[in-house]
């Protein structure tokens, strides 16, 4: 959505640059709490009562800090009130996607997620990295999901980048030869 995009821009630089500027700053611990409040924020009835005009925007916040895993630092609480009291609850998820990508572009890397039709250990998760790592030639915070749909191999995104070793990929592939 676009404009959820051009909304959430400003935040997600505000953040960075307000997160890059304090020596020393953790911007992976930024982006942790950055999307687990995106998450929080992503829920249909969350929004439904930010929506609702007979609640405060403390009470909001009183919701969302609530329901967080950890103590949100000063920072994070402060964002969060500009956030909610511009009305931009729905905005989070993307300003965390925003977010993400500059601590990415900053750091030279990309996120991938690898569809797998089983779980990946350890041990083949890391040979499996460095292998993408060399074949889209940048860093990869990787990321594993299982879709039993492609019954073997893997299918790895990498922003719009697609590789698509699964069998259900080469299946596709012959049956478009074969009809072509």
């Amino acid at each position: 959505m676009a404009e959820l995009a051009t909304i959430a821009r400003p935040y997600a630089e505000a953040l960075f640059k307000a997160s890059t500027s304090q020596p020393g700053a953790d911007l992976n611990g930024t982006v942790a709490w950055v999307e687990e409040v995106a998450a929080i924020a992503a829920n249909p009835q969350l929004r439904q009562l930010a929506d609702n005009p007979k609640v405060t925007a403390e009470q909001v916040f009183d919701v969302i800090t609530g329901v967080v895993r950890s103590a949100l630092p000063e920072a994070a609480r402060n964002f969060l009130r500009v956030i909610i009291e511009n009305g931009r609850v729905d905005a989070l998820p993307e300003v965390a996607a925003q977010f993400r990508a500059l601590v990415n572009r900053r750091n030279g890397s990309s996120d991938a997620v690898v569809f797998s039709a089983f779980a990946l250990d350890a041990a083949a998760l890391a040979g499996l990295d460095a292998v993408l790592e060399k074949r889209f030639g940048r860093k990869l915070n990787v990321s594993v999901q299982v879709d039993e749909s492609l019954i073997g191999g893997v299918r790895v995104v990498v922003g719009d980048e697609v590789l698509d070793t699964s069998v259900k990929a080469r299946l596709e592939q012959m049956k478009a030869a074969l009809t072509a």
